[in-house]
């Protein structure tokens, strides 16, 4: 996310999408997000069936090399 964060134009939005996991909920988490309003975030559905599809084909692919 740093290198996210520095190497984006600062005038550009970033889209973020996050699962519904407690991960990101921390107080670290939300404190460094809110520092950061350019972020957009979005959360998927939880049980997302398609995403569970998306991650399945990247699992794949990471398996192949």
């Amino acid at each position: 996310m740093r290198e996210i964060d520095v190497s984006v134009p600062a005038e550009m939005p970033i889209p973020l999408i996050m699962d519904n996991y407690a991960t990101h909920k921390t107080e670290k988490i939300r404190a460094w997000l809110a520092s950061r309003t350019r972020y957009n975030i979005h959360f998927t559905l939880t049980s997302a069936s398609w995403l569970k599809l998306i991650e399945r084909f990247f699992s794949t692919l990471s398996e192949a090399n």
